[in-house]
């Protein structure tokens, strides 16, 4: 069939070979459609048990691989013996959050003294500072351990070498030839390493530090010798697991068993800060990807955008039921402003893109909120398909925020931009990063990405294609199909969820949530009730078609989600497109 857009996406079909479905089918007794999937996924007939069942054991590398992770284990350990108060340095967004905290509750469980500090994002920007590491350094730490952030920290890391203490910078954010003088810079992004681990998240590079900090304690009988019981790292994989997923890094290789794993010891429920965000979002059935990062990163998030920095790492590492009730409290105000801000902010700066021809779309504004701004690029990235840049302007300096789409690598485009000083500094990832800017230099910015993003030649028609993996009945919309897909879960980048269609549906009725979603319950030829959800629609073209009963018959293309409900599992169909017969 010859599907018609309303968006104007093209919808293809991924390509699979029908005897290695078959003979998937054959080996594994999976139904065809998983079969299929699999063979799309072109997974390897010896490594489907892994793919489906990653441990820990099987896919953890051995964390020396890592450039300097010799060397950062050695000097923490020198300074657990000599009973040195570690200073830990955040970033304010889910990953620092995480990274922060993972660090923290192993040095708890050691009895190791620390401090930490989570900056603030509009006061004291990104990253070290000197003001920040002297809070730190005037607590008494010898030792600071930079998490998430730090790999372009020259000056603050030089002002604290000069202070007599050593720092080590555990990151992946990718960073220039030139390093900061640290004691230990474990990154797997920077240029000398050769881990092939450079997909790891801050809260992932963390938890590696640990393994081998551990490992080296073990070997040293330090738990025996100061009579400490040896934690077990597996149980900070929930706090690993929401980094991951909320960082947004691909679900791949090490990462994928993280998830796979974290998400069994999130359901155990055992960090009361986390166990009190699922009650108060309502999460009563196994945590998963959607709740992490939908419904519970965001508001650990909230902080950093607009309230206190601090409050998500703080309800993450306390165990004190009385303050992490306080701290979840103000984290859901903070989400809800955030919300209308984000909402008000969107508004603008599409009335500003919505004609433009451009390849790249960059905003500035003088009333936009530094907090904002990166979650706001993010949306209007995915509406448009194309690398989005908001710069939030403040006398002659502006503070950015950019996202990017596949092929664009911004993060070394950031870089290479502060090499040839047309930025302060910034840096980031393939799909996001930060930066500050003289506002003078903005235009010239611009006119540097749109030369890289055209030097590529990245063709916005293939930014349009819906891929999808197959045709589904409605009657599939039930738990035991959606238990056998989720057999491929965890989802994300490197390993989308599955992509169906469902054709000939008549609607019978819609209602917007939220007031910006769109429920709808439509019908099938043979009268099945198809129950779908169009996340973020209103205002999109999919609201015409939605909202109003048109007569033609359509097909959807989306995904499926499970929602807990009076004691039951319901199977909703997610709406990404569609398309309508006879038109």
């Amino acid at each position: 069939m010859n599907y018609k857009s309303v968006t104007g996406k093209n919808w293809l079909f991924k390509q699979y070979e029908e005897n290695y479905s078959k003979k998937i089918s054959e080996t594994f007794h999976f139904d065809e459609i998983l079969s299929k999937i699999i063979s799309i996924r072109k997974i390897e007939l010896d490594q489907i048990e892994n793919f489906i069942n990653p441990t820990i054991k099987k896919n953890l590398p051995n964390p020396n691989s890592i450039k300097d992770m010799d060397i950062a284990t050695n000097a923490t350990i020198s300074h657990i013996q000599n009973k040195n108060i570690i200073g830990i340095f955040g970033d304010y967004d889910v990953d620092g959050a995480t990274s922060a905290a993972i660090l923290a509750k192993y040095f708890k469980q050691i009895n190791q003294p620390f401090e930490f500090l989570i900056p603030d994002r509009i006061k004291d920007g990104y990253g070290p500072t000197e003001k920040g590491f002297d809070l730190l350094i005037d607590k008494g730490s010898k030792l600071i351990i930079s998490a998430d952030c730090g790999t372009s920290s020259f000056d603050a890391i030089l002002h604290a070498k000069n202070r007599n203490v050593e720092t080590i910078v555990l990151d992946h954010h990718q960073g220039d030839i030139k390093l900061p003088e640290a004691t230990a810079i474990v990154n797997p992004n920077q240029i000398n390493d050769k881990s092939n681990l450079v997909y790891l998240c801050a809260a992932g590079v963390c938890f590696m530090f640990l393994v081998a900090l551990n490992n080296k304690l073990r070997n040293k009988n330090w738990f025996k010798l100061n009579n400490i019981i040896e934690p077990n790292i597996l149980n900070f994989l929930d706090l690993v697991c929401l980094g991951t997923i909320c960082d947004v890094v691909p679900v791949i290789g090490l990462n994928r068993a993280i998830v796979k794993q974290g998400l069994k010891v999130l359901g155990k429920r055992k960090n009361i800060g986390l166990k009190t965000l699922y009650d108060n979002s309502k999460i009563k059935n196994q945590p998963n990807t959607y709740h992490l990062g939908y419904l519970i990163g965001p508001k650990i998030n909230a902080g950093g955008r607009v309230g206190k920095s601090s409050f998500g790492a703080e309800l993450l590492i306390s165990d004190n039921q009385e303050k992490v009730d306080y701290l979840a409290k103000e984290l859901n105000n903070f989400n809800e402003q955030r919300k209308k801000i984000e909402f008000e902010l969107i508004q603008k700066i599409e009335n500003e893109t919505k004609d433009s021809k451009d390849s790249i779309l960059l905003v500035q504004g003088k009333d936009f909120h530094e907090g904002i701004i990166g979650i706001a690029a993010s949306r209007i990235k995915d509406k448009y398909k194309k690398p989005c840049i908001i710069i939030s302007v403040n006398g002659k300096i502006g503070k950015g925020s950019a996202r990017s789409v596949f092929g664009f690598d911004i993060g070394s485009i950031i870089i290479a931009a502060v090499q040839n000083r047309i930025l302060i500094k910034g840096g980031g990832h393939k799909m996001a990063g930060g930066f500050s800017i003289n506002i003078n230099n903005i235009e010239t910015f611009k006119e540097f990405l749109i030369k890289k993003y055209n030097n590529l030649g990245i063709k916005n028609d293939n930014l349009k294609n819906l891929y999808l993996d197959s045709l589904i009945l409605p009657t599939a919309l039930n738990v035991e199909f959606y238990k056998n897909i989720e057999v491929l879960s965890p989802f994300g980048v490197g390993n989308p969820e599955p992509t169906f269609i469902i054709e000939d549906l008549k609607l019978a009725n819609s209602n917007i949530i939220a007031n910006k979603h769109i429920k709808a319950i439509f019908y099938s030829k043979s009268n099945e009730v198809v129950k779908t959800i169009a996340f973020n629609s209103v205002g999109t073209v999919l609201e015409s078609y939605l909202i109003k009963n048109n007569k033609s018959t359509m097909n959807i293309a989306g995904t499926l989600i499970s929602n807990y409900w009076n004691g039951k599992n319901n199977i909703e169909f997610v709406i990404n497109d569609i398309s309508v017969n006879n038109i």
